[in-house]
């Protein structure tokens, strides 16, 4: 079967790091109540790094790892729920930082699953366009310009950070995919943006989006709601991804999902039937870093020894939208 090598990785985190203590100074919370609800110790957040930049950064590091001209780069598919602008694209942007003069690019939204749909789109053109040599994708995000720090429940959960991947066809290799979504969850996550507005507006022409009532463009998230989702998410889309190729779970040599929370991780591994041992989790280090999670932890496992030639790998990410999605690999 056509699959994909994955050449060289890199990732990126702004220099700022926050700490669960650092939270008490502004909200009733503390080290314990963060750590046993989450599993999350850390994160780093954006000082002023824009979303293009810590994009730009990564992409070099996984084209310098890959050892490739950033010319040869045919696509470069961009993933954030959190851009600099509505256009130019980040993929635009990460373009002009690299100089990939002959590359295409393409911005998408997947939330938190971004990066699985992003590879498994950069698979499809690779097969798809023989002169096409290699494709970057980039997942960037700033989560923190839409955190809303005075809600204690959430604004603990997220990071800034970016990761990219270079990848190439292969003609013959392990590989398999299930992607999907659930629009009617949409509601339990989002984040508004600028809403219509115009001179000739009189507002007749409201519709009602059946969400909860928000005015800020800050991230909200029903937990339960959610919880509920990525704990059936995360098993379905990898059992899915398995049984198109017929292959069994328990052969994969890592897996690494969307760092949201040790909990949900925990509980899909115990539904799956699968040693959690098999799973990288970095999110202590991180939290949750949206589309950016599951490559920040594939370019560390890589970078700690954790995968190696030949290791079958998962990647499986869920997220808002509501999205959902796994790839299965050779590396």
């Amino acid at each position: 079967m056509p699959g994909i090598r994955i050449l060289g990785t890199g990732s990126y985190q702004p220099q700022k790091k926050v700490v669960n203590e650092d939270f008490t100074s502004f909200i009733e919370t503390s080290d314990e109540w963060i750590t046993t609800r989450t599993g999350m110790k850390e994160r780093f957040v954006s000082n002023g790094e824009p979303t293009w930049f810590m994009g730009s950064q990564a992409a070099k590091e996984a084209i310098a790892s890959a050892g490739i001209s950033p010319e040869d780069i045919g696509i470069i598919i961009d993933t954030s729920v959190s851009p600099d602008y509505y256009t130019p694209s980040m993929s635009c942007m990460v373009q002009r930082e690299i100089g990939a003069v002959n590359a295409m690019t393409i911005d998408v939204n997947c939330a938190c699953a971004g990066c699985v749909y992003a590879i498994d789109m950069a698979k499809r053109y690779l097969q798809t366009d023989e002169n096409m040599k290699y494709a970057l994708v980039v997942a960037n995000e700033n989560l923190t310009k839409i955190t809303d720090y005075t809600d204690r429940s959430t604004c603990v959960l997220f990071g800034d950070g970016a990761a990219a991947v270079v990848i190439e066809r292969a003609d013959d290799g392990l590989y398999s995919s299930y992607l999907g979504a659930d629009g009617n969850g949409a509601k339990y996550l989002f984040a508004r943006s600028i809403p219509p507005a115009n001179a000739f507006m009189t507002g007749e022409g409201r519709v009602d989006d059946g969400f909860p009532e928000s005015n800020s463009h800050y991230l909200y998230q029903d937990g339960r709601e959610v919880y509920k989702f990525a704990t059936k998410a995360l098993p379905n889309a990898l059992t899915k991804a398995a049984e198109k190729i017929d292959f069994d779970l328990n052969e994969l040599d890592v897996i690494i999902p969307h760092q949201a929370n040790v909990r949900i991780i925990e509980t899909a591994a115990k539904n799956l039937g699968v040693s959690m041992e098999k799973f990288f989790v970095n999110l202590d280090k991180h939290a949750n870093t949206s589309s950016a999670s599951i490559p920040i932890a594939l370019d560390e496992a890589l970078k700690a020894g954790k995968i190696k030639k030949g290791d079958k790998v998962g990647l499986v990410g869920f997220g808002a939208g509501l999205t959902f999605g796994a790839i299965i690999f050779e590396f």
